[in-house]
């Protein structure tokens, strides 16, 4: 059994010791379809998306005097239609549930026994925002591009993962899109738990009744129907309200330059870290691209994103960076919270001994999603059942929207097809989202992610929760600032507390050290 400990594996020896760095990016599906030049680090280091296209696939950006060629148009031209070909349209498929099992969907348990709780379940997911390919948007600054089909799947994921935790931020608890569409290519069946071969199960009624009030079956699930919200309410002041954030919310990752979370903003701050369209992006560097865009735009308010150093959230740290303005964190002066922590739950592989652990984490209502994927195919986690992982694909081209305009349409912002694949083929590489909303949420988040943490059978944490800051132990800089300039920055030395003391005396040989 791999027994590589996510905290250490992201440590690269500077003696040239092969141990994985934990930047290494899920190379998007399109590896192998050669989209854009290498991109390497001048200096021979390794950047954060190291593993770059091969050659004979190159883009160029610009010329000598600054200005795409001819040729450049041509290529980019002819990458931009084969990809929204290729990605233009989707195999159907059916997705299998096993309704003797519950589903877990953001933290909340579906037994999809109860056709109640299929209604529930169908709402969760159809609710969530799918943020996918997109062609014919505005040229990306200083490239041909105007789409990011074949590149841009990592990016697209964590606007996922951000737009999840901006929809806790600013919407109800309870609430669910109210044209949300009815599930399509889906089977309900009763399988034999932890099985993958089916049992003779017999489909549970379609979803036609939920244009008629449902009627719960029992009392419990009267009260539980009633505080997730029903179909077909009238609709309130509240009601509408919701409605404008959510139309609100989708424009903030609109595909147009001045949009907060889109894909321009995205690839513009990407640039301080060696990043340009066209390149692909692995999910540490995406979450240091999500933390700074927030804390950059003045849209969404009194909210922050923190991004964990080195495996490790630093309580201190994440009191301070919430704090506002000098006052008592647990006053009016706190801020709330997006928590994202990039982790590898393994060495090539993952490793088995953190699948337990990770369907804890997705249990946890603090829990905003996973940004990871496949190897060579990015994915948003949003839950699982069983030995499988439910997921949000942003591998589908659509056209562009036009969110400057008054109601614009918003289905192709929300899926209605659930995806699942199995845990042994989650890529090791990935980002972990959390959201408290006050700093009593927040000791709660550290609490229950710490227990859910603890419950495995790996001796290595996938990471950790510490007193105190970052630089108590000695290490320079704070996780939530500014993207490095350097792309290709030097890993950060984690050290034994009785050595801090002395900690610019460690011998440049050691490669790091185990939480």
């Amino acid at each position: 059994m791999n027994s590589v400990s996510p905290s250490g594996v992201q440590y690269v020896g500077r003696g040239g010791v092969g141990v994985v760095a934990q930047d290494d990016p899920l190379q998007g599906e399109e590896s192998q379809r050669a989209l854009q030049p290498p991109g390497g680090d001048p200096g021979g280091g390794s950047s954060f998306g190291n593993q770059q296209p091969p050659d004979g696939g190159r883009l160029k950006e610009t010329t000598t005097a600054g200005e795409p060629d001819e040729v450049d148009k041509l290529k980019a031209k002819l990458m931009s239609a084969w990809n929204n070909v290729k990605y233009g349209w989707a195999v159907k498929s059916k997705t299998t549930f096993n309704k003797t099992s519950p589903v877990i969907v953001m933290g909340n348990s579906y037994p999809l026994s109860c056709e109640d709780e299929v209604e529930l379940f169908r709402q969760a997911f159809v609710s969530r925002l799918w943020l996918t390919y997109r062609r014919e948007f505005p040229q990306l600054e200083g490239s041909m591009w105007t789409t990011d089909c074949g590149w841009g799947c990592m990016l697209r994921s964590g606007q996922m993962l951000l737009a999840q935790g901006l929809l806790m931020h600013l919407l109800p608890q309870d609430w669910s899109w109210p044209e949300a569409q009815e599930l399509a290519d889906v089977d309900f069946e009763a399988l034999r738990p932890r099985s993958p071969s089916r049992a003779g199960g017999v489909p549970i009624p379609s979803f036609g009744y939920s244009s008629s009030p449902r009627i719960p079956t029992t009392p419990q699930r009267a009260s539980a129907s009633a505080g997730r919200g029903q179909r077909n309410r009238p609709e309130s002041c509240k009601d509408r309200q919701s409605d404008l954030i959510h139309r609100r919310l989708v424009a903030w990752f609109g595909d147009v330059p001045l949009a907060p979370f889109g894909v321009h903003k995205l690839v513009e701050l990407g640039r301080s870290s060696g990043k340009k369209a066209g390149d692909w992006y692995g999910p540490s560097v995406v979450a240091h691209i999500l933390q700074r865009a927030v804390s950059q735009t003045s849209e969404v308010q009194n909210i922050a994103v923190y991004v964990a150093q080195d495996c490790t959230v630093y309580k201190g740290d994440v009191v301070h960076l919430c704090s506002v303005s000098g006052l008592e964190a647990s006053g009016p002066g706190w801020k709330s919270v997006i928590i994202l922590v990039p982790v590898r739950l393994g060495g090539e592989a993952l490793n088995t001994a953190y699948i337990k652990c990770v369907k804890n984490i997705l249990d946890l209502k603090c829990c905003i999603g996973i940004m990871g994927g496949k190897p060579k195919h990015s994915l948003f986690f949003i839950g699982c059942q069983d030995e499988q992982l439910l997921y949000l694909d942003p591998h589908y081209c659509q056209a562009v929207v036009d969110v400057t305009q008054d109601n614009f349409p918003l289905e192709s912002f929300h899926c209605s097809s659930p995806r699942k694949m199995p845990f042994s083929r989650m890529d090791p590489s990935c980002t972990i989202g959390f959201y408290a909303k006050t700093k009593e949420d927040f000791e709660f988040l550290c609490r229950d992610v710490s227990k859910a943490l603890s419950s495995t059978i790996e001796k290595y944490p996938i990471f950790t929760f510490v007193e105190g800051k970052s630089q108590d132990y000695g290490l320079v800089g704070h996780s939530s600032a500014h993207l490095q300039s350097d792309p290709s920055p030097s890993p950060t030395q984690i050290l034994p507390l009785g050595r801090l003391s002395n900690s610019n005396d460690r011998s440049s040989s050691d490669e790091f050290v185990f939480l």
